[in-house]
């Protein structure tokens, strides 16, 4: 990790999911976003694991789409660990078959159903769009979010 990277630890369900800002983007560690979906013991199997289905399903971009990247760990070393952006790290979830993911499967189907709905009539999005702007502004307004054990981390 480089002086100009932003690491940040981010919660959900109370287990940490640790993300970094690099090169412009903000990329999540895999491993913990796994063990936050599935509850597995072993991550880093459960992971391996997946990637070889996924290359098997024809997912051939995916080791083009992951990164190592060096995260702070337990012992206060900086690992290698598999991360992914934003876009790759959906598709990650979408293979991975647990109760916890299926609401956010069902918001992507939503999602991408309402943006064919616009392709096809794109007085639709013209429709959305007030609505989008309100949320936009009430977000600038409110402020960022802020996430708890948030950090600058220099090398």
């Amino acid at each position: 990790m480089n002086g100009n990277e932003i690491a940040k630890v981010a919660f959900f369900e109370g287990k940490h999911v640790r993300k970094i800002l690099h090169e412009g983007e903000w990329w999540f560690s895999i491993v913990d976003i796994v063990q936050v979906l599935t509850d597995s013991s072993i991550s880093k199997r459960y992971w391996s694991d997946l990637k070889r289905k996924l290359a098997k399903e024809g997912y051939s971009e995916l080791y083009e789409n992951i990164v190592q990247l060096k995260f702070a760990a337990a012992d206060g070393k900086f690992y290698a660990t598999d991360c992914a952006n934003t876009e790759t790290m959906f598709r990650i979830i979408q293979s991975i078959p647990s109760p916890k993911v299926e609401p956010l499967k069902r918001w992507l189907a939503r999602v991408g159903r309402e943006r064919i709905d616009e392709i096809e009539n794109p007085e639709l999005s013209m429709e959305r769009m007030p609505y989008m702007a309100f949320f936009r502004a009430f977000r600038v307004f409110r402020g960022p979010q802020v996430l708890t054990g948030s950090r600058v981390v220099s090398s």
